[in-house]
């Protein structure tokens, strides 16, 4: 005999107690499912606890910088990597214990522990109870990839998962994969010490990203000591005695890299293998990937798919929006559409990548009629006084509508300088709008008028 709800959802990521609020706000009795962590990647695994790495690695790397700003440090510099884990744990204990109690106390909700399966379009079942609901929410998340590559098995790897239990310092980390995880636990480990390798298999850090971009993010890096080796075509892994070998490039004479251990950094994968998908007829892409419509449904009626294993976004903040998209549509009357979603996101290195819309290599593609505007950081007064000028903004504006496109802003306060091109775009104004606007100086945000003030076309 089934238990009966009117709502399930499998997952207690980013939209899932949310969503659990708003459901059990409307009076539906709800039940809630977690096989694992309560708060989901972001608050055990992921933006929260890396933040606090990336927090640790820049009060050292500032340390070491005493003396260009007049402050002199007697002695050597000490980074104590069990304290510096041990604030990391203490900031997610707080939020994993705040999502755990919220949902714990819940009225109206039942809080499952146990791995979901779906039995059909309106049955799940965890551990050894059958829940029944006319609305079920699929919010199971994601997990890092493991590539099958040669030696894999031989060697003891970590993911971006694992290495959060690291509280000691790696002699030398080498890391497969140079995008976004991979680059901010390079920068992390090198302040922190480490001798840093970044095997990456493609021409260009993270390939998504236009060429001047990539080129200056491993700028940066190289000049903190991050190595890196590209266009690595043949990778393979080997163990001798207490190090790690990694083979890059198969060609006869290249150069192996010895070090101590190794981070897999390769992406990451939609946890829909065991999850009953089949059972209830639940459709799936070529990755994994449950196929949803532009209200978040998929193609079996009363199921829903939020966060990253919909494939839509893949970031905290995409998450939530998706909770309050199909909140939207469900309770409020409001048909709101994933479409309307302006993508937008960063890279947490330092100085961090801002993000957003279109980079200068899809408008080049689109065949727009485009302008753009570009200011290296040198010239941002914010940036001198910091004595941090890496980095610089870009902005593409269509031609004929005035309407931004994108924008990159790679430097002191990028990501979060980004979201005043953010606000514009969604209201769908011209960009004259901030070429016009009075901004406070001196900060970074005040030289974007400047910017958007020097157009030129794209050619």
């Amino acid at each position: 005999m089934a238990t009966k709800f009117d709502a399930i959802i499998i997952g207690t990521g980013q939209a899932g107690p949310s969503l659990s609020q708003r459901m059990t706000g409307r009076g539906l009795k709800t039940a809630i499912i977690e096989r694992k962590l309560f708060g989901g990647t972001c608050v055990n695994v992921g933006c929260i606890p890396t933040k606090a790495l990336v927090a640790s690695a820049r009060a050292a790397h500032m340390a070491r910088r005493g003396g260009d700003f007049g402050v002199s440090i007697d002695g050597t510099i000490n980074i104590d990597m069990k304290q510096v884990k041990a604030r990391k744990d203490a900031i997610v204990e707080q939020s994993n214990t705040g999502v755990t109690n919220w949902l714990r106390n819940m009225d109206d909700l039942t809080v499952y522990e146990g791995h979901a399966r779906l039995e059909s379009a309106n049955t799940v079942r965890v551990n050894g109870d059958l829940l029944q609901a006319d609305k079920i929410i699929i919010n199971v998340g994601g997990r890092p990839v493991v590539p099958d590559m040669p030696g894999i098995h031989e060697i003891d790897y970590m993911t971006s998962s694992d290495i959060m239990n690291v509280d000691f310092l790696p002699e030398h980390l080498i890391i497969i994969g140079g995008s976004y995880i991979g680059l901010e636990f390079a920068q992390m480990y090198r302040r922190f010490g480490s001798r840093v390798t970044v095997v990456e298999m493609g021409s260009k850090l993270i390939s998504r990203e236009d060429d001047d971009v990539s080129a200056t993010v491993q700028e940066i890096l190289e000049a903190e000591g991050v190595e890196f080796r590209l266009n690595a075509s043949c990778i393979g892994l080997a163990k001798i005695g207490t190090q790690v070998v990694v083979t890059a490039n198969c060609e006869p004479g290249a150069e192996d890299i010895v070090g101590s251990h190794v981070l897999l950094a390769v992406g990451r994968k939609p946890n829909t293998d065991d999850l009953g998908l089949d059972a209830a007829g639940v459709e799936t892409d070529a990755r994994g990937q449950i196929i949803v419509d532009d209200s978040l449904s998929t193609n079996i009626p009363g199921i829903w798919a939020l966060g990253d294993v919909n494939g839509r976004g893949a970031f905290t903040h995409t998450s939530y929006n998706d909770y309050e998209i199909l909140a939207a549509n469900l309770f409020d009357n409001d048909t709101r559409q994933v479409s309307d979603r302006i993508m937008t996101y960063g890279l947490f290195i330092d100085p961090p990548l801002g993000r957003i819309g279109m980079t200068e290599t899809q408008v080049r593609q689109s065949g727009k009629k485009a302008l753009i505007g570009k200011m290296m950081m040198a010239r941002v007064g914010r940036a001198r006084e910091r004595s941090e000028t890496q980095g610089f903004m870009k902005v593409l504006i269509d031609a004929e509508s005035e309407k931004i496109l994108g924008a990159a802003f790679l430097g002191i306060g990028g990501d979060e300088v980004i979201h005043s091109l953010t606000d514009i775009m969604y209201a769908d104004a011209s960009y004259k709008v901030i070429q016009r606007a009075t901004h406070i100086h001196p900060t970074v945000s005040e030289l974007v008028p400047t910017m958007l003030g020097d157009l030129i076309p794209l050619i």
